[in-house]
This record gives C-alpha cells, sequence and structure tokens, in this order.
C-alpha cells in the first residue's frame, strides 16, 4: 500500500470509542467526586464499571466528550489512562451475547474485560468490551454483521 493511500485511509478512520480508568482512593465520596467533577463540565457518562483494589479502586468510564475529560480529570489532579474499547450493539434474542462472543472465540481475539453501557442509541443493549487489539476486535465483529459504535456514535 502506498503512503498516500496509508494516510488516506487512516484519516478517513471514524475515532474508536475512548475509555478512562481512573484511580481512586477507596473511601466515601471518591465516586461521588469524579461524577460531579464530570457533571460541572457537562461531561455525560455512557457507562462505568467501578473494580475494588486493595485500598482503591478502579473507576472505567466511555463518555460522550473524551477531549474535555481528559482536560477536567487533569486539572482536578485525577490520575488516569486511557484506552480504546469495542462498543457494539448486542443482537435481539437470548443468544445475543453468545453470538459476539463466538465471533471474537473463533477469530482469537482476547478479551481483557467487559461491562454494559447505559446509553441505547439505537434502542438496543450496548457491550464494552476491552481486547487485546481493540481495532481486530472491531474488524472481525463489523465483518461478522455486527454494529460496532465509533466514538462519534455515542458523543453529542
Amino acid at each position: 500500500m502506498s503512503e498516500q493511500k496509508a494516510k488516506t485511509t487512516e484519516d478517513t478512520r471514524t475515532p474508536p470509542v475512548r475509555q478512562f480508568s481512573v484511580f481512586l482512593e477507596n473511601k466515601i465520596g471518591a465516586l461521588l467526586t469524579l461524577t460531579h467533577t464530570l457533571g460541572k463540565g457537562n461531561i455525560h457518562v455512557c457507562g462505568i464499571s467501578v473494580v475494588d483494589i486493595t485500598d482503591a479502586a478502579v473507576v472505567r468510564i466511555v463518555v460522550d466528550d473524551p477531549e474535555l475529560c481528559r482536560e477536567l480529570l487533569h486539572k482536578a489532579g485525577m490520575t488516569a489512562n486511557e484506552s480504546d474499547v469495542v462498543v457494539v450493539e448486542l443482537p435481539q434474542g437470548p443468544e445475543k451475547l453468545d453470538w459476539v462472543l463466538r465471533q471474537l472465540c473463533a477469530a482469537e481475539v482476547n478479551i481483557q474485560y467487559t461491562y454494559s453501557l447505559m446509553i441505547r442509541p439505537h434502542d438496543k443493549a450496548l457491550l464494552a468490551l476491552h481486547c487485546e487489539d481493540a481495532d481486530y476486535g472491531n474488524e472481525v465483529l463489523t465483518k461478522a454483521g455486527f454494529t460496532v459504535l465509533t466514538q462519534k456514535d455515542i458523543s453529542r
């Protein structure tokens, strides 16, 4: 592939969904402080997962405005890492999760963790998947006919 074609392909690719992993002290009100900080900046939390670890908590969030979220977290002195997640619409029916997982397993995509999102842009359940290779996970699910959302799909 020529450099020009590679650059064009990269420029037209839609942005993946960004996830922030925020490290909070495990104490009363810490999560409220985080959500209040984001709320003051008019950031909407679209998905959240809280995992308790020794003396701390890891709060994973998907928001509607990652750039502003990054800025607000920095100004508030909150430690956070960023990564891409695969966000897929689950089809209707009792086997919906199984269908998604079978496609990823067949393609040997390693899922490190997953959680559901609180929004439903097309009135369907959404699942965030943190995969070892998010780009490949997106590609596998898209080729299998699933709707994979981008940051633009969940942003206002």
